[in-house]
């Protein structure tokens, strides 16, 4: 994940979707697609944990899928 700060911050900012942990409630994936990333075309997926009125940054990580949850992002009408 080296070099890819700004990525995680816009991934943040501008989330293509969020999904809900199905492990845990308190977690939510938020993802964007990047292409010509060092290992290809891929999502990268910032895993965000909240506690009370507390949030942090549990991990990052390149992936070719979005995992299976409740879909928080964009919401369904």
């Amino acid at each position: 994940m080296a070099g890819m700060t700004e990525a995680i911050v816009r991934v943040l900012a501008i989330p293509e979707r969020v999904v809900q942990s199905t492990g845990d409630s308190g977690a939510h994936l938020y993802y964007r697609y990047f292409f010509d990333t060092l290992v290809g075309d891929k999502y990268l997926c910032v895993v965000v944990k909240t506690l009370g009125n507390d949030s942090f940054v549990l991990t990052a990580y390149l992936t070719d899928t979005i995992k299976k949850g409740a879909i928080l992002w964009p919401r369904k009408l």
